[in-house]
């Protein structure tokens, strides 16, 4: 199975190359923006892959059975990011060995897989694993008994599709293992923060210096801190009616998945317009997975779709990631310079 790739290079030496695996529902674009904050330097070729299967609006690398991750599939897409780590090094003459393996979510657990596993290869220098798990199924047999790569685990406190308790079991095991263990929580879902990426580019300066970052690792039961929303709070279907129809201001609603990149790019515009609005209108946000028949009441077929509400109905709506001036304007509000 060959996998489509895409290729990032910047303007610097690019002697190592970086596997940035993309998570479900999303494709080979959707981690790219991330390249130039993780390597401004451009000492790596960055390749991003996509993943086999169509899964909503984007690919899914593996599917899912009963109790867990289906293992013919995860293996199969194992293999294939094997594959294509070997012709790029081939292709642009780098050392599998200096390469650097990481990803989102899925691709987060496939990057773990791939780079801890017992191979004929060798492990390569690194792995950046965001917001994911460390995989345990038949077929799968980690390398614990030699000298594994250093890990960076990163984890959503508050992650709604991946508890960060998978995230710390995952970072507890590694360190069990005697494997240079880095993790860090963020009070954030299943996402990247600024944080995040900014911690991840110093790592990543530190791996490819040759050096093996360790640090303590959170418990299972260490105290969650409490989220803290913002100024957009989230509603359910529980809460729609009463947040939202029953509103005695007008309601932007920002309907959103935890998959969709575009919405994660949209969050902090309306961040912004919730603080310039205060008051004035109401911001909330729906995920649609968790909450499909309100999805479904108001015909969301695709997102991020912003909706404004009045006197209990959809007014208006604007559909895709835009500037503020112009969600604004599709909005109907009055337009903040």
């Amino acid at each position: 199975m060959e996998l489509v790739t895409r290729i990032e290079r910047g303007a610097g030496p690019a002697d190592r190359l970086f596997l940035l695996v993309h998570g479900l529902g999303a494709d080979e674009n959707d981690l790219a923006e991330l390249v130039r904050y993780l390597d401004p330097e451009g000492a790596f070729v960055v390749v991003l892959p996509r993943a086999p299967t169509p899964y909503g609006p984007g690919f899914q690398w593996y599917e899912f059975a009963e109790g867990g991750l289906d293992a013919p599939s995860f293996l199969a897409s194992v293999a294939a990011l094997d594959a294509a780590v070997d012709a790029a090094c081939a292709e642009f003459e780098l050392q599998r060995d200096r390469a650097v393996f990481g990803g989102f979510s899925q691709g987060a657990s496939l990057a773990l897989a791939l780079g801890l596993r017992t191979s004929t290869g060798p492990h390569p220098a690194g792995v950046l694993c965001m917001s994911g798990f460390l995989p345990e199924i038949g077929g799968l047999e980690y390398d614990w008994g030699a000298e594994l790569p250093p890990v960076l685990v990163q984890h959503g406190t508050h992650d709604p599709m991946l508890p960060v308790q998978r995230g710390r079991a995952a970072a507890q095991t590694l360190a069990q293992h005697g494997v240079p263990t880095v993790y860090t929580e963020y009070p954030m879902a299943h996402q990247v923060a600024l944080e995040s990426i900014e911690e991840g580019a110093a790592w990543l300066r530190a791996v490819a210096a040759g050096e093996r970052p360790s640090g303590p690792v959170a418990t299972l039961d260490d105290p969650i801190e409490p989220r803290d929303e913002g100024p957009i709070r989230s509603v359910t279907s529980a809460t729609f009616e009463r947040e939202v129809l029953q509103s005695e201001i007008p309601v932007v609603v920002d309907f959103w998945a935890p998959w969709c990149a575009p919405c994660r790019q949209v969050a902090p515009i309306l961040d912004q317009m919730a603080k310039m609005r205060e008051g004035a209108y109401k911001f909330v946000k729906l995920n649609i997975d968790e909450n499909p028949q309100i999805a479904q009441a108001f015909d969301v077929q695709s997102i991020p779709l912003i909706g404004l509400f009045r006197n209990g109905r959809l007014e208006r709506s604007s559909l895709g990631l835009k500037p503020r001036q112009q969600l604004e304007a599709e909005l109907g509000m009055l337009v903040i310079p």
